[in-house]
């Protein structure tokens, strides 16, 4: 139990440096949330200005911003359910705590099972800490995420982080051609594949929070996905550095990270947008950005694509059996 007792810890510290901005969210959207409820100021603490004021209010968000900001949220919030439980699995070799699982109480969305996932016999102490470390990261996630969706929350959808022959792994591995048509990918035999599992997801994550900033309403949910997509920045950067260095020595991981890349780009649709981390002779690729030095996003289709491992606009598959939980669950016909 000694690595669930250090990522307790962890998860200790990272809530006492969260603590007052989750209690100021949770406030302020259980105002943003109400439908036809009072304003975020109010919710901020802040009275009605006074008839002096020379400020203009900000309007409360319409019922049809409301509801496609909790969409919205809801949607990331899938995507922190996969995170959280594949690193927490990888790290203690157990789920993330149940009381994160079921759904608000207005919100009718099933709660489904985990299938697979277990620790990681880790042997470079510094891919162990970075993987406690993004473990917490995910968990807090999930909870802020919760916390700011109240009784509109989803429960955790049903979710594969196996490396069986029927697991996701193995088949977004058979897609991007680093193992057989037969063979199995196991992101949680060692250090080398953890890091690879962990690339898969990472970079979407990216993507997903980029494509969606532009979605959300309102200013104090902005800064929060702003917030979450900054530290998902951090994670896939950490990641790819990591596997650029170890593949001095193993040029396999380089090269099964642009096969990765490679087969996130086939199932996103016809653009060429992602990127793996070899640059050119003298240049890693650890930041994939464009000319402008930004990093692209992608629409929640294209999310799915990749998460369900399908091409098609389909409702569920690949690391989701049964979809998304929530409004926003089509992926893109691609």
């Amino acid at each position: 139990m000694i690595d669930s007792d250090i990522l307790l810890n962890a998860l200790d510290a990272s809530e006492r440096r969260r603590s007052e901005r989750r209690t100021f969210l949770r406030s302020a959207s259980a105002a943003t949330f109400a439908v036809g409820g009072s304003a975020l100021l109010a919710a901020c603490g802040g009275g009605t200005p006074t008839p002096t004021s020379t400020v203009t209010p900000t309007p409360s968000p319409s019922s049809t911003a409301v509801l496609q900001d909790q969409d919205t949220l809801n949607f990331a919030l899938n995507l922190e359910y996969l995170e959280a439980q594949f690193y927490t699995y990888a790290v203690t070799g157990a789920g993330i705590p149940a009381v994160l699982l079921a759904s608000g109480n207005g919100n009718p969305s099933v709660q489904g099972a985990v299938t697979g996932g277990r620790q990681v016999t880790f042997t470079d102490p510094v891919v162990q800490q970075y993987a406690r470390e993004i473990a917490a990261d995910q968990i807090a996630h999930v909870a802020l995420l919760r916390s700011a969706l109240g009784a509109a929350a989803v429960a955790q959808p049903a979710l594969n982080i196996d490396g069986s022959t029927t697991g996701a792994f193995t088949a977004l591995a058979r897609i991007a051609g680093i193992v057989g048509s037969t063979a199995t990918f196991d992101p949680y035999l060692n250090d080398e594949n953890f890091l690879l599992g962990a690339y898969i997801f990472e970079d979407v994550g990216v993507t997903a929070y980029k494509g969606a900033a532009a979605q959300i309403n309102t200013a104090l949910l902005v800064d929060a996905a702003a917030g979450i997509l900054a530290t998902e920045a951090y994670h896939a950067g950490l990641i790819r550095t990591v596997l650029y260095s170890k593949g001095l020595t193993t040029p396999s991981l380089r090269t099964n990270a642009g096969l990765i890349s490679d087969a996130r780009d086939s199932l996103d649709g016809t653009t060429d947008l992602d990127q793996g981390i070899i640059g050119d002779a003298t240049t890693s690729n650890l930041v994939p950005t464009d000319a402008n030095g930004l990093v692209f996003g992608r629409t929640a289709g294209q999310v799915l694509n990749i998460l369900y491992l399908n091409r098609n606009a389909v409702v569920g598959g690949g690391f989701f059996p049964n979809g998304f939980n929530g409004n926003i669950r089509t992926s893109a016909a691609s």
